[in-house]
């Protein structure tokens, strides 16, 4: 509608009284500023239209009608539902390009629209992106690996760990899993690779932590093979023969059987030698000096000798 004034701001104020409406719920079209002549004057004219307010379902299917064209594709999306969540079906020649690898296309596309949809919300409502019913179809395969994994991990007593999933398909295995007697669900690790572990009620004692879980800190105090069988190698331990220690030559003079005399003084016979390099058991240095260092004396030899 058209409102006159002397002045602009005078023809928007009286557009807004006559429509009962606030500025920021109207777009607001300036068609003549006025003008003031030497003789008279002509008003000025604004044309006011009431903004139609979007519902957050209708702003998501907007913000993805120009986010297609952008990212080169043709798929059309449309509101299909909007109560406690929203769904909005995307339809395209070829619904494998917009679904991409294992849903990693339409998932991000998910989390776009709901992004928008929930922008100025107290509390948050659940938004779904779906193509050639790509989800119901998803929601049921998770939910049958998760019986078949359930079953396993009560079978062998031991934790079952799931590949990576979003929010979302975790929250499909739990509620899979819910009612299941035998398991327990957690999810663990930190976004984006957090993931779904399944726990068994007869789990076994030495699985109460899990092998992955127990090989980690197996390794880092160096017990496993990757780093304790490194580093045993870098000392010399590793696969190869302790080094033995050499026993002492026959020529090795009598004084010591660690002596580092090299003379080769002949005469060794074993038990035989008495000196010692200092003082052994109460010997005065005086008797010491009367014992030659590098040779002790001779023994008669065995009468069973020649």
């Amino acid at each position: 509608m058209e409102f006159e004034g002397k002045t602009v701001r005078e023809a928007i104020e009286t557009g807004l009284k006559q429509l009962g409406a606030k500025e920021e719920d109207v777009t607001v079209t300036v068609l003549d500023e006025g003008k003031k002549k030497l003789f008279g004057s002509h008003p000025a004219r604004v044309e006011i239209t009431a903004n139609v307010k979007l519902t957050d379902g209708e702003r998501a299917v907007k913000f993805l009608e120009g986010l297609f064209p952008l990212l080169g594709s043709d798929a059309a999306p449309s509101l299909k539902e909007e109560g406690e969540k929203i769904v909005i079906e995307l339809n395209a020649e070829s619904a494998k390009g917009i679904i991409g690898r294992r849903g990693e296309v339409i998932d991000a596309v998910q989390v776009l629209a709901g992004a928008v949809a929930n922008t100025g919300r107290k509390e948050y409502k659940r938004v779904v992106v779906d193509c050639g019913n790509y989800r119901e179809e998803r929601e049921e395969t998770l939910r049958r690996v998760a019986q078949k994994l359930a079953a396993k991990a009560v079978r062998l007593g031991k934790r079952v760990r799931l590949e990576p999933m979003n929010p979302y398909e975790r929250r499909i295995i739990h509620s899979a899993l819910v009612d299941n007697e035998e398991v327990t669900t957690k999810s663990e690790g930190k976004e984006p690779a957090r993931y779904v572990v399944i726990t068994p009620k007869n789990l076994r004692p030495n699985d109460r932590r899990g092998g992955r879980d127990r090989d980690r800190d197996r390794d880092r105090r160096g017990y496993g093979d990757k780093r304790g069988g490194r580093d045993r190698d870098r000392r010399g331990y590793g696969d190869k023969p302790y080094p033995k220690r050499e026993l002492p030559a026959e020529a090795t003079p009598e004084t010591s059987g660690t002596s580092f005399n090299r003379s080769g003084t002949p005469g060794y016979k074993k038990g035989g030698f008495t000196g010692f390099f200092g003082t052994y058991l109460g010997k005065a240095d005086e008797e010491l000096r009367e014992t030659e260092p590098t040779a002790a004396p001779e023994e008669p030899a065995p009468e069973n000798e020649e």
